[in-house]
């Protein structure tokens, strides 16, 4: 498979280029800075200097052309500000489905986020993160185009993974290691009886594939 991700650099998108190349697919990361690139080739993926902010969606589409799966993994970042979480983590989410919908990329996977909701109300930045994020949940979901699965982890931690998740349409609060998420982003990208879920995730105590297979439910 070819699997492009956008925010390819980012910390859960390093881990799942890593992962992809480990299986024998083949990865593309969108990054922005160049100095980025030497890290993704680190990582077994090929880098892409696009900056998501101001491309089109045509040329967002040429690089997604003839791909199996996107995975839109890109965020301002946590020293961003309200304008940014708008122009990124909403922006570049419709951009980039746009984008997929047009190469006919079918399978779409996006790391939102536990609480994104567009009608999230309060006036700190996070407040304004999780708003953004949940408009560009809700645009992805509009998208006939595309078998779009959303994916909700929990607080993320750099802790060791341990491979067992909660997987599942609510799960409660809790944490989750990128290890973890990056690994069920890699399933997911080969489940496609996930599509049409918006699923959240949290440490627990089942193996990655089962609970993919069990959020799939059989379909």
């Amino acid at each position: 498979m070819r699997i492009v991700i956008a925010g390819g650099h980012g910390q859960i998108a390093l881990r799942l280029e890593r992962l992809l190349a480990a299986h024998g697919h083949e990865a593309a990361g969108i990054i922005r800075d160049p100095a980025q690139a030497e890290d993704l080739r680190g990582a077994g993926a090929e880098p892409v200097v696009l900056d998501l902010e101001s491309a089109s969606v045509e040329e967002v589409a040429a690089v997604l052309k003839g791909a199996d799966a996107a995975v839109f993994a890109a965020g301002a970042g946590g020293g961003s500000g309200a304008a940014r979480k708008e122009t990124v983590d909403r922006g570049a989410a419709v951009l980039f489905a746009d984008a997929a919908e047009r190469a006919g990329v079918r399978r779409h996977l996006v790391v939102s986020s536990m609480g994104a909701n567009p009608d999230h109300r309060g006036d700190e930045v996070f407040d304004a993160y999780l708003r953004a994020k949940g408009a560009a949940d809700a645009y992805v979901r509009s998208k006939a185009g595309l078998d779009w699965t959303i994916l909700r982890p929990g607080m993320l931690t750099n802790d060791a993974g341990t491979g067992l998740v909660r997987l599942a349409e609510s799960t409660g609060r809790g944490s989750v290691p990128r290890d973890d998420v990056a690994a069920v982003l890699a399933e997911l990208a080969e489940t496609p009886a996930t599509a049409g879920l918006t699923l959240e995730l949290i440490s627990g105590t089942v193996p990655v594939a089962e609970a993919a297979k069990a959020a799939a439910g059989g379909r």
